[in-house]
C-alpha cells in the first residue's frame, strides 16, 4: 500500500491517466461488441422450405399459371397451430384440393408431410445474411445455434484463467498485446469461416482473448490510479462496456451481413494492437515482480507526461526501495492461484466476492432473456439495453461515493431480487408494467456490478489481481451458464426459475457486509496487505477524522 506515496508523487490523476483512458476505452467498447455479437451475426430469419415452382429461378411467372404466390404456397406449405405457414415441413404432394375450400381450414394432420429437404427460403427483411442462413441452423440444426455463444463463453472463462495467471506472471500489457493480436486475427478469419466447425473454434479463440482485453485495460488504468478516483476509473470502464452494446445496435442496423458486421468489430484490434505500444505497464505490478528498477522508469515517465518538475531528482532507487521494502521483500516469492486461499482473510474475501459474483450474474441473464418484450426490433432493443445499463452505472458511482461500497452493493442487490419477484407475480396482460419492472431490474443489476467490481478490485493485492479477475471470469460464466438451464424449471412451477432469479441477489446482498468497507484506502499490494487490513482500515478512518476536526 506504500505505492499510494509514489503515485502521490507523480500523480494519481493527470494528463498520463487521462492518455491512458485514451487506449484503454476503445478497445473495451469494441471488446463489449464481441460478446454480443450472435445476437446479430447468429439471429433466426423467418424461413420455410424450398418449394421448386415458387422459388426455383428457372421457373418464369407464367409457368405458375394464374395462381399467385400466396396461393402455391398454400398448396405446398401446411400450417402450423397459429395459421402461419410451417417452418420445418412441407407437403410430400402437391394438395390442390386445398383451392377450393374458400377460406375454411381442414384438419391437415392427415396429410403427408416430408421435412425440408432441399433447403429453406429465408425472410432476408431484416438480415441480409446469418451464420443462420449460411450453415441452415434451423429445425433439426436449430439446437447447433447455442454452441455458438456457449464456446465463446467457454473461452472467455478458459482464457480469464489462462491469461490472468500469465499476466501475473510476465505483465498486464505482454499479454494485453498478445490478447489484441488474437482477437484481430480470429475475428478476421471467422468473416471467412469455411464451415460451422472453423467458426466455432474462432468464437472460442475469441472468447479467450476478449475477456482478457477488458480486464487487463481495467488493470493497466485502475493501478495508476489514486485511491479517491478508482470508483470514477472503474464505472467509466463498465460505461464502455454498455456504449460498446449501444455501438453494436447502431453497426449491426448499418451492416446487415454478418459476414461484413464480423470484419467492423474485428479489423480495429489490428489498429489497438499497434497503438498499444504506448500504454505504460502497471509500475505496481513491476515492484511486486521484483523489478523496481523498470518501475522507476515508468514512475519517471509519469511523472514527465503529468508535468511534475525535478520529478527525477525526487525519485530515485534508493527512495524506491526504501518506500516499497514490504513489497519487495515478498516479491522474492512466486504466487500461484492456490495463494488466494492459504491465508484466512484473503480465503475468506475471494470466496465471498465470487458467491456474489455469481449471483449477480444469473439475475442479469435472466432478465436479458425477459427483456425481449421490448418488441421485435433487436437492433433498438440491443440500444435501450446499453442506455439503461450505462445511466445505472453512473448512478451506482455517485452512490459509492456518498454511501460507501457494502451498502451500495446491498442496495442495488435487494433492489434487483424485489423488481423480479414483483414481475412475477404481475399479470401478463400488464405489458407496461412488467417492461418497466424488466428495465428496473436490468438497471439495478448493471449498478451492482459495477459496485461490486469497485469493491473487488480493492479487496485483492496486486500481487494477485489478474488471477483473481480469472477466478471471477470462471464465477460469471457459470452463472451465465445456469441462467438459461433454470428456465426448464417451468415445468414444475412457471414461477419457479424467476423466483429463484430474485431469491439469489438478495441472498448476495446479506453476505456483503462480512466484507470490509474499502472506500477512500489505497489499493492492496501484497497478501500481508490483506492480513493487516483491518489494523490499516481502522487507522485510516481515525486519521481522516483527526484531519476533518483539525479543519473544523
Amino acid at each position: 500500500m506504500a505505492f499510494e506515496e509514489l503515485l502521490n508523487e507523480v500523480g494519481g490523476l493527470g494528463k498520463f491517466q487521462i492518455l491512458q483512458m485514451v487506449f484503454v476505452l476503445p478497445p473495451v467498447m469494441i471488446a463489449a461488441c464481441h460478446i454480443l455479437l450472435e445476437n446479430f451475426t447468429a439471429a433466426i430469419p423467418g424461413h420455410r422450405c424450398w418449394v421448386p415452382i415458387l422459388d426455383n429461378d428457372t421457373v418464369s411467372d407464367n409457368d405458375t399459371g394464374i395462381f399467385s404466390p400466396d396461393v402455391l404456397l398454400r398448396i405446398f406449405i401446411p400450417l402450423d397451430s397459429n395459421l402461419k405457414p410451417e417452418k420445418c415441413h412441407r407437403f410430400l404432394l402437391p394438395q390442390w384440393q386445398l383451392l377450393q375450400l374458400n377460406g375454411t381450414f381442414p384438419n391437415m394432420t392427415d396429410l403427408d408431410t416430408e421435412p425440408c429437404v432441399d433447403g429453406w427460403v429465408y425472410d432476408r427483411s431484416s438480415f441480409s445474411s446469418t451464420i443462420v442462413t449460411e450453415w441452415d441452423l434451423v429445425c433439426d440444426y436449430q439446437s447447433q445455434k447455442p454452441v455458438v455463444q456457449f464456446l465463446f463463453m467457454a473461452g472467455m472463462l478458459v482464457g480469464g484463467l489462462i491469461y490472468g495467471h500469465l499476466s501475473d506472471s510476465f505483465g498486464r500489457k505482454l499479454i494485453l498485446r498478445w490478447c489484441l493480436l488474437q482477437l484481430a486475427i480470429s475475428g478476421t478469419c471467422a468473416a471467412f469461416a469455411p464451415t460451422f466447425p472453423i467458426y466455432c473454434s474462432l468464437r472460442f479463440w475469441s472468447g479467450c482473448s476478449a475477456v482478457v482485453i477488458i480486464t487487463n485495460n481495467w488493470m493497466l488504468i485502475v493501478e495508476w490510479t489514486r485511491s479517491q478516483s478508482k470508483a470514477m476509473v472503474i464505472t467509466l470502464i463498465t460505461c464502455a462496456i454498455s456504449i460498446g452494446q449501444i455501438m453494436l445496435g447502431g453497426l449491426a442496423f448499418v451492416f446487415r451481413d454478418w459476414h461484413t458486421l464480423q470484419l467492423v468489430v474485428s479489423i480495429p484490434f489490428f489498429v489497438f494492437f499497434f497503438s498499444s505500444r504506448w500504454l505504460v505497464e502497471s509500475a505496481r505490478w513491476l515492484i511486486i515482480t521484483n523489478k523496481p528498477d523498470e518501475s522507476l522508469k515508468e514512475l519517471q515517465k509519469v511523472a514527465h507526461r503529468n508535468g511534475i518538475k525535478n520529478a527525477e531528482a525526487a525519485l530515485n532507487i534508493e527512495g524506491l526501495r526504501a518506500t516499497m521494502m514490504e513489497e519487495l521483500e515478498a516479491a522474492q516469492t512466486k504466487t500461484t492461484v492456490f495463494d488466494l486461499f492459504r491465508t484466512p482473510n484473503l480465503r475468506k474475501r475471494i470466496c465471498l466476492l465470487l458467491f456474489v459474483r455469481f449471483a449477480s450474474t444469473i439475475p442479469f441473464f435472466g432478465i436479458f432473456i425477459n427483456l425481449q418484450q421490448f418488441g421485435s426490433n433487436i437492433f433498438l432493443f440491443q440500444v435501450i439495453f446499453g442506455v439503461l445499463t450505462a445511466l445505472a452505472r453512473c448512478l451506482a458511482l455517485l452512490v459509492l461515493n456518498y454511501m460507501g461500497r457494502r451498502p451500495t452493493q446491498m442496495l442495488f442487490m435487494f433492489l434487483v431480487g424485489l423488481s423480479i419477484l414483483t414481475n412475477t407475480f404481475v399479470p401478463q396482460e400488464m405489458q407496461t408494467l412488467r417492461v418497466t419492472l424488466a428495465s428496473v431490474g436490468i438497471s439495478c443489476v448493471a449498478a451492482s456490478i459495477t459496485s461490486y467490481s469497485v469493491h473487488c478490485n480493492e479487496l485483492i493485492p496486486t500481487l494477485l489481481r489478474a488471477k483473481a479477475l480469472g477466478l471471477d471470469v470462471m464465477a460469471s460464466r457459470c452463472g451465465s451458464a445456469l441462467a438459461p438451464l433454470l428456465m426448464t424449471l417451468v415445468v414444475y412451477l412457471p414461477t419457479l426459475p424467476w423466483i429463484i432469479y430474485g431469491v439469489c441477489p438478495i441472498i448476495a446482498s446479506l453476505v456483503v457486509p462480512f466484507q470490509p468497507e474499502t472506500r477512500n484506502l489505497p489499493l492492496l499490494d501484497t497478501i500481508q496487505d490483506v492480513e493487516n487490513n483491518k489494523r490499516f482500515s481502522r487507522e485510516a478512518n481515525e486519521k481522516d477524522f483527526y484531519i476533518k476536526v483539525t479543519k473544523f
